[in-house]
């Protein structure tokens, strides 16, 4: 069956299909199943990731698939399962909870106002780990029908349970953060699963023994403390790479050092607002400094090359901006396509020169 789709789909020319950058594939016949989380109950700043999902969907036939480095490369198939509609409108019931809760405590948390907002961060935490559980079995599902998994958010919370799926097939492995914040925060604003937390949630994983973050330039000094201090942690911050590379250090020996960092099987978390915040300006929480994208694809390529092991990806914060504005779902369809790429090579779907 899937031969048949293979041979009868033009790659050069104009897709009447639906799904994820205009590809034929189903949930049967795609190597790769991204599952999507239109979730943001967290968010501290500015919302709007929770439709980076469908943003990114909406891109993606704008990609050309042809990628000089990967013969044929939409063949292994990618498949988008259907954005979930109860999340998203969980999360947008839910969001509007937490946004008073953290109005409130930013506002001084006046005791005139206590009794109606001590039992929120509970309600919230109940729902983020229903969230977490729901990728969990999903990915869990995929993962035991062969099919390799990756996930679109939503903000960075999402991707914990894709994390716990995967660890239950290995004993051990590394993340690999691209991110301007280092998310090491304990419980931030209360919210066990905040986006700012996930990195600290992630390391409760036992089987993961590394996680080394790229580009880190926005933390508190509770982060830097802990960063330094629990020797899982390596960080690159974003300040160090620039002062390296104005003094003459090349990009390509920069990776070097972050690759020989990494264990031999990786999984690779990116949050969008790692870059360079002119490719996601409507980000929840942009800062400035940054990457240019082929930065960051240069880096993953290498970590390919180097025979190190990608078992998963995420991409996350991803946010549409207004009515007409593709841009941020642009870049991030170009990412995702990259990196599911990347990945499928790695896995040695995919034959990378």
């Amino acid at each position: 069956m899937k031969h048949q789709i293979i041979e009868n789909f033009d790659p050069n020319g104009v897709s009447a299909h639906q799904g994820i950058f205009g590809l034929p594939f189903d949930e049967e016949t795609a190597e790769l199943i991204i599952i999507p989380v239109p979730w943001e109950v967290t968010v501290s700043y500015t919302a709007g990731t929770a439709g980076g999902p469908k943003a990114i969907l909406e891109a993606s036939p704008q990609v050309d698939l042809f990628q000089s480095d990967i013969k044929d490369a939409w063949k292994m198939g990618i498949h988008m399962l259907p954005i979930p509609e109860n999340i998203a409108e969980k999360s947008s019931d839910y969001r509007v909870l937490a946004s008073n809760y953290i109005n409130w405590l930013e506002n001084g948390s006046q005791e005139i106002d206590r009794e109606r907002f001590v039992a929120v961060p509970d309600l919230i935490n109940k729902v983020c780990s229903e969230m977490n559980d729901w990728v969990y079995e999903q990915a869990k599902k995929y993962r035991e029908k062969g099919k390799l998994v990756a996930l679109v958010g939503g903000d960075h919370s999402t991707p914990l349970g894709l994390m716990k799926a995967i660890s239950e097939g290995h004993n051990s492995f590394g993340i690999l953060q691209i991110d301007a914040h280092a998310d090491l925060r304990i419980a931030f604003e209360n919210f066990k699963y905040s986006h700012a937390s996930i990195a600290f949630n992630a390391l409760k994983i036992p089987q993961i023994s590394k996680l080394v973050q790229v580009g880190i330039r926005d933390y508190c000094e509770s982060e830097s403390i802990m960063a330094k201090e629990n020797n899982r942690i390596v960080t690159f911050y974003d300040s160090d790479i620039k002062e390296d590379m104005y003094e003459g250090k090349a990009w390509k020996i920069i990776c070097d050092d972050i690759v020989e960092e990494l264990p031999n099987e990786v999984y690779i978390t990116i949050d969008i607002d790692g870059f360079d915040p002119k490719l996601c300006p409507n980000t929840g929480t942009p800062v400035s400094g940054g990457f240019e994208l082929e930065q960051i694809l240069f880096l993953i390529k290498q970590v390919v090359k180097s025979g190190k092991k990608i078992i998963g990806f995420d991409l996350v914060e991803v946010a549409p901006g207004s009515a007409g504005d593709e841009w941020d779902g642009n870049v991030g369809a170009r990412l995702l396509y990259r990196m599911s790429n990347l990945y499928g090579a790695s896995q040695g779907k995919l034959n990378l020169k």
